[in-house]
């Protein structure tokens, strides 16, 4: 395989954009966990291996953000890769928090294809 399977774990409650992830980054090469919710999430990574999460912002249960903080002081070795649409005050408010809570790359959504398989590249 390409990338040696990674393990990469994308949280997404939205399951078209869980399913365009996961689909496109097995194409790729890497084993793929989802989660649309964060306490499943949260959940394969005790229990599974995970070097590298795309994680929505916005969600119902538990915000991204959260997330972020979470990994960065319990798994501070997984690579995090913050999408979002927005919400009520814009996406470029959530990835700029995103990014100061400790995420390596962000991107809006709709996103880029190509440019989440070549971060992804670049952070493993």
């Amino acid at each position: 395989p390409l990338h040696d399977a990674l393990p990469i774990l994308v949280l997404d409650d939205n399951e078209d954009i869980r399913r365009l992830l996961s689909v496109m980054l097995s194409v790729e090469g890497y084993t793929v966990y989802d989660a649309e919710a964060t306490d499943k999430a949260l959940e394969i990574i005790h229990d599974t291996h995970i070097d590298l999460i795309i994680t929505d912002l916005i969600m119902p249960d538990k915000d991204g953000l959260e997330v972020i903080i979470e990994l960065r002081r319990n798994f501070p070795d997984i690579k995090i890769i913050a999408v979002s649409a927005g919400g009520r005050i814009g996406p470029s408010t959530y990835l700029d928090m995103a990014k100061k809570l400790g995420a390596h790359r962000v991107f809006n959504k709709p996103f880029n294809q190509q440019e989440i398989i070549q971060a992804i590249v670049e952070l493993t």
